[in-house]
């Protein structure tokens, strides 16, 4: 970890928690009810992107306004909510965690109100000066501004900063801040796409951590 970077950033959906096939099998759920196709996990990873509402567009093969979005986001919840008991965290979540030797806050881009109480179950809690989800009714748009918020809200500069997450918004929302990401293959975009972007890439999250430390 380089003088410069010494606050980590964590996501949570793919990255700490590994949640690849309860959101498949939710994201059906929600295409079933538009009378949409089935995705395969490896489908899912190679073309989920975010605005969400475009991916939803490609895959069903209509257009999706907000109404649309806004119901297909619902049953997606519904869903995702019902099975969430069956989800651990990743295999080196914690040890990933206790091997950073700066601060760390978690950002994700699932609903406040539902991830504080979660990551808390999980113990992970007493890790993160700060958790923050999504503050919105409805979501599917960038992380970019919420990393903004995240880290106004501790008083950080984004070149002091690193962000390990699995998506390439992920690496966007820490680029528009100044900051450094590590991208981590283990979650819900396809690896390949992952090591064309030209940042690190990680396979572990302890290896994600070591890569962070040298950003």
């Amino acid at each position: 970890m380089t003088a410069a970077r010494r606050h980590l950033v964590w996501d949570w959906n793919g990255t700490l928690l590994d949640d690849l096939d309860l959101v498949v099998r939710a994201t059906n759920v929600a295409f079933a009810s538009a009378g949409g196709p089935a995705v395969t996990a490896d489908e899912h990873r190679v073309r989920f992107r975010r605005p969400i509402a475009d991916y939803y567009a490609e895959m069903l093969g209509q257009a999706i306004d907000d109404e649309a979005f806004g119901r297909l986001d619902r049953v997606f919840h519904e869903a995702y909510r019902a099975g969430l008991t069956s989800c651990a965290l990743a295999a080196d979540a914690t040890a990933a965690i206790a091997a950073w030797p700066g601060s760390q806050s978690l950002l994700s881009m699932w609903f406040h109100d539902e991830l504080v109480p979660t990551v808390h179950t999980y113990g992970l809690t007493p890790h993160f000066t700060r958790v923050d989800g999504l503050r919105a009714a409805i979501g599917g748009g960038p992380k970019a501004e919420w990393l903004e918020k995240h880290l106004a809200e501790l008083g950080l500069d984004g070149r002091h900063v690193v962000l390990i997450g699995d998506s390439l918004d992920d690496a966007d929302a820490a680029l528009s801040v100044g900051a450094r990401c590590v991208l981590y293959t283990g979650g819900l975009s396809d690896p390949a796409r992952l090591r064309t972007s030209g940042h690190p890439v990680a396979d572990t999250l302890t290896e994600a951590v070591t890569l962070a430390q040298a950003c």
